[in-house]
């Protein structure tokens, strides 16, 4: 008998974790491997940080919280997005949660079998999983290398049916690091407005910004009822491990979200909340080094990818991913298999992030200087021998 749910069977593993968890078992074996694969800063979360929830593990704060957040991190979080953001909260507004919870949890709210959710392709591998749980379809709308990967408001619209619930826009965006101009996200917005639609707004690195700037598609006239936006600290502050982050919304949609949060995770941990609330309102100092280590990088990894024949690549505006393109005749899941196994290196296959990320790989240069020179010399060898 098979005891596995359908849902569950219908939706592969999340090819990034899969790469991950691939390395941590070759480093095991003693195997040098530069790893391109994870979105995760490789900086330690500053020290103020770290001092705040030791603070509160000393003062015996380890109980629950309110199931939606200690009401100093809503209302700092809630002033961080009215200052940063231009969106009008309050702390009523606000739900803390790991981020990826809130976009599961928004779906699992919203989206009913047979709804359709448009969401860009080659896109973030999460969203189609998350859709196809609740039992929705993936409606993919391919975004185009030669626009800088910039998702398509006629594109967006044509994809629009009777069954259309949700579109879901992230900038800066993973994986292309395209950060969307502000044009495009307002005639994006006048589609779910004309249609009715809910739109999802990842903006989780929106601090990682190198050229143009970021626009919060909440920020406009009537956005905030049909707009959860979800965001965090994980890649800006290097909390991956915290799980702090937060969904914005109007009242009654924070409300029904809510109700998945007291049944599933009840809160977020407390005394990593009272360090985020030092993260938000204590030195900004080093959140702005890393962005300027990671332009550095960004830099360096992009010149040094130019000098590999068969792979050409966007300069990426945002996040800390590039995602080149290349002319070798092989899957990108081969690809990166090979690469690995070949050349000790590990990336991710394009075809992970949807159709059209076939015939791309995605680089993580959220790493060290000494790793990104490394590990695309040893690029540059396996391309050139392929």
């Amino acid at each position: 008998m098979v005891y596995v749910s359908k849902r569950i069977q219908e939706i592969p593993a999340s090819g990034t974790i899969a790469i991950s968890n691939l390395v941590s078992d070759l480093k095991a074996q003693g195997i040098d491997i530069v790893s391109f694969s994870m979105g995760e800063p490789d900086f330690v979360t500053p020290s103020n940080i770290i001092e705040a929830a030791k603070e509160s593990l000393d003062s015996g704060f380890t109980h629950y919280t309110p199931s939606t957040g200690i009401p100093e991190l809503k209302e700092a979080i809630a002033n961080t997005v009215r200052r940063d953001n231009g969106i009008n909260v309050s702390s009523m507004n606000v739900l803390v949660t790991p981020c990826k919870q809130a976009i599961f949890m928004t779906a699992l709210t919203y989206l009913d079998p047979g709804d359709e959710v448009i969401l860009p392709d080659p896109g973030w591998v999460t969203y189609e999983a998350v859709i196809k749980l609740c039992g929705a379809k993936p409606v993919y709308v391919p975004l185009s290398y030669d626009d800088g990967f910039i998702l398509s408001p006629e594109k967006v619209e044509a994809a629009v049916t009777p069954k259309t619930k949700m579109i879901i826009l992230n900038t800066p965006a993973n994986p292309t690091g395209c950060v969307l101009p502000e044009d495009t996200i307002r005639a994006i917005a006048e589609i779910a407005v004309k249609h009715d639609l809910l739109i999802l707004a990842d903006e989780i690195y929106e601090h990682v910004i190198y050229s143009g700037k970021h626009f919060s598609v909440a920020s406009m006239p009537g956005m905030i009822d049909r707009t959860i936006t979800v965001s965090g600290l994980s890649k800006t502050y290097a909390m991956t491990g915290w799980r702090i982050g937060w969904a914005i919304s109007s009242v009654d949609n924070i409300k029904n979200i809510n109700k998945l949060q007291s049944h599933s995770i009840s809160c977020c941990v407390s005394f990593a909340q009272e360090g985020a609330v030092e993260a938000l309102k204590g030195t900004q100092e080093p959140m702005h080094d890393m962005v300027a280590q990671f332009k550095k990088r960004r830099d360096l990894a992009y010149d040094l990818l130019t000098e590999i024949k068969g792979i050409e690549c966007q300069k990426p505006e945002g996040a800390f991913y590039l995602f080149p393109k290349y002319d070798a005749n092989i899957h990108s899941v081969d690809l990166a298999k090979k690469m690995l196994t070949d050349a000790h290196v590990a990336i991710t296959p394009g075809a992970a992030f949807g159709p059209h990320g076939e015939g791309f790989f995605r680089i993580s240069y959220a790493t060290s200087e000494d790793q990104i020179r490394e590990g695309f010399s040893r690029i540059k060898k396996f391309m050139a021998d392929l």
